[in-house]
């Protein structure tokens, strides 16, 4: 065992919550929060045009898309990598 739990972190409490922890906030809202008037106020901010609701509504419903990013370069600067990194000949 590598004795994960002993490194530390940034602050106590620090990181995600366990899925305890997750499960028991989500039934806490769900105790104060009706889920059908929260997606019905969804909808109605849709319907309007509100597109942080539109981008919520996407993302829950589809997912979002992946993220991508383009490593080439268009600025026409020439890396030699070989300069970069010292490789052992």
């Amino acid at each position: 065992m590598d004795n994960r739990k002993n490194n530390g972190g940034a602050r106590e409490g620090a990181g995600r919550k366990t899925k305890k922890q997750e499960q028991k906030l989500i039934e806490r809202l769900d105790n104060i929060i009706d889920k059908d008037e929260a997606i019905e106020e969804l909808g109605k901010l849709v319907a309007k045009g509100d597109m942080r609701a539109l981008q919520t509504y996407l993302s829950y419903r589809y997912g979002k898309p992946k993220e991508s990013m383009d490593i080439n370069s268009s600025e026409g600067l020439n890396i030699n990598f070989r300069d970069l990194i010292k490789f052992v000949d």
